[in-house]
């Protein structure tokens, strides 16, 4: 088995993102990627792309492997890991992106002393700027689980978790990007509202977004530190803001994130 060997499971967004950022990015040799999914046409695409190695079964490669990337639908994965038991051997590292199945249960499909990473991406990584929250088995050593988080770092920030968060982080980060897609979206309406051109207002928008979230990301200062620095006494600001209070935005936002974990653990499987 060679030790720079990777295996993919799955070759749909998610798994295309791991396969972009890797190589692209990341500089692991197309060569030693090897890919595998149920629909030949999306693999040969992803493959000739990359200059990646399709496969006609998993079994072609998963033995030569050291990382198994599993990024199939959660419904999909407890038959695909029965299948992986005889052909994963104890020093291979299997990595699931699929939400709600837990570590235990994985290694309760595939064998005792498996070792298992489970990942929570969000879909900015697509363009290498997601955040991956990392959770590792019990028989996964530190240098292991430093060796993948190299892996992942193209595709933007990684953050490690104890596994009893997971689901809270499905609910805040995995879902998160659509929170702000939906804040944006009825901000450039508010913008017509007020008689801003539809395309002026998306500009508008889409460069606040990103301005505020590289302040708050380029000093130590508290969100509602910036947020005082705007509000002026009696100002736009202040009765924008008292208008978001009175209807509740904060605890909205917040019931949200909650709403979404709780659904995330009633999702989990082991």
């Amino acid at each position: 088995m060679s030790n720079d060997r990777i295996g993919l499971i799955g070759c749909g967004a998610m798994g295309s993102a791991l396969v972009k950022g890797m190589i692209t990015r990341g500089g692991v040799d197309s060569s030693s990627v090897f890919l595998y999914d149920l629909n030949d046409e999306r693999k040969k695409q992803l493959a000739a792309e990359f200059n990646c190695i399709p496969a006609n079964s998993y079994k072609d490669f998963v033995p030569d492997c050291k990382y198994i990337f599993i990024a199939v639908k959660p419904q999909d994965i407890e038959g695909l890991l029965y299948s992986l038991k005889p052909l994963v051997q104890p020093e291979q590292i299997c990595i699931s992106i699929a939400a709600g199945i837990t570590i235990s249960y994985i290694e309760s499909c595939l064998f005792s002393g498996a070792k298992v990473i489970r990942l929570m991406p969000n879909t900015p990584c697509l363009i290498g700027e997601g955040s991956i929250a990392i959770s590792t088995g019990d028989t996964v050593t530190d240098e292991e689980r430093r060796k993948a988080e190299s892996l992942l770092k193209p595709l933007g920030m990684t953050v490690r978790l104890p596994e009893n968060l997971m689901d809270a982080a499905t609910g805040l980060s995995g879902t998160g990007p659509a929170y702000v897609y939906l804040f944006i979206e009825t901000m450039i309406d508010a913008g017509v509202s007020v008689g801003i051109r539809r395309d002026v207002a998306s500009k508008l928008v889409i460069q606040n977004v990103i301005g505020a979230a590289k302040m708050l990301d380029s000093n130590a200062q508290h969100p509602a530190e910036l947020r005082n620095i705007v509000t002026s006494p009696a100002g736009t600001t202040s009765a924008a803001m008292l208008i978001l209070e009175e209807n509740g935005f904060r605890s909205c936002l917040i019931k949200a994130v909650r709403e979404a974990t709780k659904r995330s653990k009633e999702l989990r499987m082991g």
